[in-house]
């Protein structure tokens, strides 16, 4: 048996990934009118991993400014933003908060203390943005990129080497891609005379960004909603409620119009940011790739184990049967998180998958309503030693696989003053190195205990009684007359 991590995220898990954010004909919620073992495989033939060539041309320096720098007042098209919301008496000088320059960019600023859950704003909703909208100047706002792993240049991303990041990010960028050249055949070629001007990949890239980052999510009856004024408000780690600072709801009584309605999470002073907390459950992976920062908390270091049932394993049918009637399939992920224990299901799995020889015959149909009990404790020394060998030498594997090691990244990150893309690099690094550190001491515990450990012959002969308290084997003779 063999674990590859570096095989690449399951392409049925990317377009997924890529679905939920290409939705963009998703609510849009301006005002009206005037009126988100890596991957690895357990398998006796190794997949080949992919290999990554960075092209040395067009190569960008560390030096990317996707963000407007601090000014003293907001934009003019902030202003005029504003002006126009104060004119249709949306806000007022009375709104608790307004745009405002930040050390972010563009933040929400509380024009006066703010209480814990009180309304900020309230947007009403329409579906379209015409081109003579005064939402306009929204877009007007919008950066022409964010860190998000997605915007990296070939030299940038080179610095996530041997990353599982990496191999997400070139997965999600070739699925856009796909996705850019399904809507050029289908919409942009046959119907060109809509656009004003050519949309041209990168344009796509823009859009699918803007809208990773900028979209709100889990609201009822909507997937995912882009919201104007509302998505200027940053993320905090300190804001930790799992109480979501946002809702639709009716505009009133006799009212058929929705409002989105944001709440703060915590009590702003006046001349502070509203902030909120984005998302507790994510990876920091998931925050680089999606937002385009990271966090220090170690929770948020996460790495994702793939593992397959392989189909030229001789038991596959059985397998994947055991599988299926345990709420699993021929591919399963477990998302190892640092400093918490394994998911439950991962050890039944792996031995599920590394099964075979005489422990074979727990695959038979006698014991297919039992096998997974079985499962969740050791089966045999060699299937526990089998599966423990190949998770650590798959995590050996994929430590080699960076081109720095840990004590280089932490001295990077103590040195300080990085690029925000290279703190990210950097904090991406030792993030997945930590965890697949702790992935390997975890299993070598285990091969240190593998003689200590009762398995199911032992369990067995326990239950029929044929064991006796210090452990022999209690052999039954027959009466001789």
């Amino acid at each position: 048996m063999a674990i590859n991590l570096r095989r690449p995220i399951h392409k049925q898990k990317l377009k997924k990934l890529v679905a939920e954010r290409m939705a963009a004909h998703c609510s849009f919620f301006p005002l009206p009118s005037s009126s988100s073992l890596s991957p690895s495989q357990i398998t006796t033939p190794i997949i080949p991993s992919i290999t990554t060539t960075l092209n040395s041309k067009a190569k960008r320096p560390f030096s990317v400014k996707c963000f407007r720098p601090p000014e003293s007042d907001p934009p003019p098209a902030v202003q005029t933003f504003w002006k126009w919301l104060s004119d249709e008496r949306v806000v007022s000088a009375k709104s608790p908060a307004k745009p405002g320059v930040v050390p972010e960019g563009l933040g929400l600023i509380a024009q006066r203390d703010i209480a814990k859950n009180e309304v900020v704003l309230e947007v009403p909703k329409r579906e379209k943005l015409r081109d003579d909208s005064p939402w306009k100047s929204y877009i007007d706002l919008l950066p022409e990129c964010t860190h998000s792993t997605i915007f990296w240049s070939e030299q940038e991303l080179s610095e996530l080497q041997g990353s599982q990041l990496l191999r997400t990010t070139l997965g999600v960028k070739e699925l856009v891609k796909s996705e850019f050249q399904k809507a050029k055949e289908e919409v942009l070629i046959p119907h060109w005379q809509l656009f004003p001007s050519p949309v041209t990949l990168d344009d796509f890239f823009w859009a699918f960004g803007m809208l990773r980052s900028r979209a709100f999510t889990r609201l009822s009856g909507q997937s995912l909603v882009l919201i104007p004024l509302a998505d200027l408000v940053n993320h905090s780690p300190s804001i930790t409620t799992e109480n979501y600072a946002w809702e639709i709801k009716g505009a009133g009584l006799f009212s058929r119009d929705l409002l989105f309605s944001l709440r703060s999470p915590v009590p702003v002073k006046a001349g502070d940011q509203v902030l909120m907390q984005y998302d507790l459950h994510k990876s920091n992976a998931e925050l680089a790739l999606d937002y385009g920062f990271i966090e220090s908390q170690n929770e948020r270091n996460t790495y994702t184990l793939t593992l397959e049932i392989p189909e030229s394993d001789p038991f596959f049918s059985d397998k994947l049967d055991i599988a299926e009637s345990n709420g699993m399939g021929e591919t399963a992920y477990f998302d190892i998180t640092s400093g918490q224990p394994l998911p439950p299901a991962l050890l039944p799995y792996l031995r599920l998958v590394a099964l075979g020889g005489t422990d074979a015959f727990l695959l038979e149909s006698l014991f297919r309503n039992s096998i997974w009990g079985h499962l969740e404790l050791p089966v045999s020394h060699s299937n526990e030693e089998h599966i423990c060998q190949a998770v650590r030498n798959a995590c050996r594997s994929t430590l080699s696989g960076y081109h720095t090691t840990t004590e280089e990244d932490e001295k990077l990150k103590e040195k300080g003053n990085l690029d925000p893309r290279l703190e990210i690099a950097v904090g991406i690094r030792l993030g997945e190195k930590k965890v697949l550190q702790e992935i390997d001491e975890i299993f070598r515990g285990r091969e240190l205990e593998l003689d200590g450990f009762e398995y199911y012959q032992e369990r067995r002969l326990r239950q029929l009684g044929l064991v006796g308290e210090e452990g022999e084997i209690i052999f039954w003779e027959s009466k001789r007359d």
